[in-house]
């Protein structure tokens, strides 16, 4: 790859290019010619050193490396706009644009409240909230691409700084007709033989209820697991099976058809609210983070721990978390 910075104009016709699915798509949606959106992409890919797209024919398709370069494409075109419309807002003397990312279910279960909760005279008319895994949701506050952020745990500490972190046990979601939704609280026993709805990513929630399982002697008859709990709620609702997801969507949007229930044994889902490090808070961002920990605090059986109480380097596993802040 060359040293100098890559045009621009290269990198806007590769994603039109990715979301469009082809050349002369993309060329309608940036108001230019096919042959000048081609000769864009092979420049672009003469630049990067690798091929983006494989062609045959008229039809083309990303490359490993070109997905994973669009990825990076993504996020610096995102940060281009925001650039410029915090330029807008300080030229205009207005409020600062505000940017977050949250994992799914606390995007659409607290932040909603939470903005709708602020003073709105400290919203800026430019806000962008993003629903980004947990990992990702990390790389965007240490790259300051977003000023505040809400990930599960477990987290990269340093170059963050974390304001607080919250801890509440897990609950079953099943469809209203299940045999097990009479219960006012779902054994895990109960769960053996039946299919279950989970978690995929096997470092975060999906290990903690694998390991509760494990030492209830349960062992499921079918698994299907997802990256959302939306997902596996909305699994649930078709009777495919038994859900345990963390309590955020089933305490703030109700589902019909779905019941939640209390588990006989806590498992506990984390979460942390964070920032770049060393940043202070615009008073913005400072009454996000007040009416984020509000409306999380509301939850049942949640619990509240200072940022302070978490250990520089946090494992991948709750206990390790609970043994610092006993």
């Amino acid at each position: 790859m060359h040293d100098d910075v890559i045009d621009i104009r290269l990198l806007e016709a590769f994603a039109a290019v990715m979301s469009a699915g082809s050349i002369t798509g993309a060329a309608r949606l940036l108001g230019r010619s096919q042959p000048v959106v081609t000769r864009q992409i092979q420049d672009l890919e003469t630049d990067v050193g690798y091929l983006l797209f494989s062609r045959n024919g008229p039809r083309i398709s990303p490359t490993p490396k070109g997905i994973l370069f669009h990825a990076e494409v993504e996020r610096l075109l995102a940060g281009l706009k925001h650039i410029r419309q915090r330029a807008a807002a300080i030229g205009a003397g207005a409020l600062p644009v505000l940017s977050l990312a949250a994992i799914p279910a606390l995007s659409a279960g607290f932040v909603p409240a939470a903005l709708a909760a602020m003073d709105q005279k400290l919203l800026p008319r430019q806000i962008h909230v993003q629903a980004l895994a947990a990992e990702n949701v990390a790389q965007s506050v240490l790259a300051q691409a977003v000023d505040f952020g809400l990930a599960s745990l477990p987290v990269q500490y340093p170059g963050l700084d974390i304001h607080w972190v919250c801890e509440v046990p897990c609950v079953a979601c099943l469809a209203a007709d299940h045999p097990l939704a009479k219960r006012r609280v779902i054994r895990l026993k109960d769960l053996g033989g039946r299919r279950l709805l989970t978690m995929a990513n096997p470092y975060r929630l999906r290990r903690r209820v694998e390991d509760a399982l494990e030492r209830a002697g349960v062992m499921p008859a079918e698994v299907i697991d997802t990256n959302s709990s939306l997902t596996a709620i909305a699994l649930a609702k078709q009777s495919l099976g038994v859900a345990i997801v963390e309590p955020v969507l089933s305490a703030s949007l109700a589902v019909d058809g779905v019941v939640t229930r209390r588990l006989d044994v806590a498992i506990p889902f984390l979460f942390a609210a964070i920032s770049p490090a060393g940043r202070e808070l615009t008073p913005t961002v400072a009454a996000l983070n007040d009416a984020l920990r509000a409306a999380v605090a509301l939850m049942r059986g949640a619990v509240l721990h200072d940022g302070a109480a978490a250990p520089r380097e946090l494992g991948s596993d709750a206990d390790e978390f609970e043994r610092a802040c006993s």
